[in-house]
């Protein structure tokens, strides 16, 4: 190890240790799963942001989360950060005979083909129906359903590789999930409009998937979008000495629409 992992492993031990911080000595592997699961989002955030120095302190933050969990492991006689390190460089390269061996790829495709075939013999698996084995429960649902749907394209279960028509299937697919819907809607019948919005929102995440777009990514640039604009319709609204709650919805409507042209005139809201 790097002398400065090596001190930052120090650090966690001593943190732990007799004569440590109160806080961090009573931490579990269950009480820090809040934390880890935040500094990863706020990974992303940096990333989405294009921060460099923002990326590189919240990659340290993900890091300490991770020697932390090394170090409890340790401490129970688990296993320690040497073994982590270990079994994760013994895995990416068996993982990648077409690098580290006498195996050759055509394409990335190709690549994701074999990382599949040899997670599922790693697992003792060998047939298709593994396929979906190992993704966690936890990941937010969109990121889930690109995941499984990206899975199973891999055997041909697909509507197409994305452009022509297998876009063209996919948006009919959605406007029919979307004719369900309404209908589920008209009848009030709770437990069908539930598992039809389902089935429409899985049938975008597939359009996502094909037209190599992020869901997620997609939907939380949406989110910070309406978040900037609610912002400038509620200082449009106080500069003109009134509140939001005070207006009709076609009032606040053409706030909205004034924040949009702000914002497409390249004026970022307040």
């Amino acid at each position: 190890m790097s002398e400065k992992f090596s001190q930052l492993v120090k650090v966690l031990e001593q943190l732990r240790g007799e004569g440590g911080c109160p806080w961090d000595r009573e931490q579990t592997h269950e009480s820090l799963k809040p934390f880890l699961v935040e500094e990863a989002y706020e990974v992303l955030e940096a990333i989405e942001e294009a921060n460099s120095i923002k990326l590189k302190e919240e990659l340290g933050d993900l890091l300490l989360q991770i020697v932390f969990h090394c170090q409890m492991a340790k401490e129970q006689e688990e296993f320690d950060i040497e073994g982590v390190l270990s079994a994760c460089i013994e895995k990416i390269v068996r993982r990648h005979p077409h690098v580290f061996g006498n195996q050759s790829v055509k394409n990335a495709q190709e690549v994701l083909q074999r990382w599949e075939d040899l997670k599922r013999q790693e697992r003792g698996a060998g047939s298709e129906a593994s396929l979906l084995d190992g993704l966690p429960k936890a990941l937010p649902a969109l990121l889930q359903a690109h995941r499984v749907q990206e899975r199973v394209s891999r055997v041909g279960f697909d509507f197409g590789l994305g452009g022509g028509e297998g876009v063209r299937e996919v948006l009919a697919k959605i406007r029919e999930e979307l004719v369900e819907l309404e209908e589920a809607i008209r009848q009030n019948k709770i437990d069908q409009i539930r598992q039809e919005l389902g089935d429409l929102l899985f049938s975008q995440v597939n359009l996502a998937r094909l037209v190599k777009i992020d869901p997620e990514g997609a939907l939380r640039e949406t989110t910070y979008r309406f978040i900037d604009r609610f912002k400038e319709m509620n200082r449009i609204a106080e500069v003109q000495g009134r509140s939001l709650k005070q207006m009709t919805l076609n009032e606040m409507n053409v706030l909205w629409e004034q924040a949009k042209q702000k914002e497409k005139a390249g004026k970022k809201p307040a």
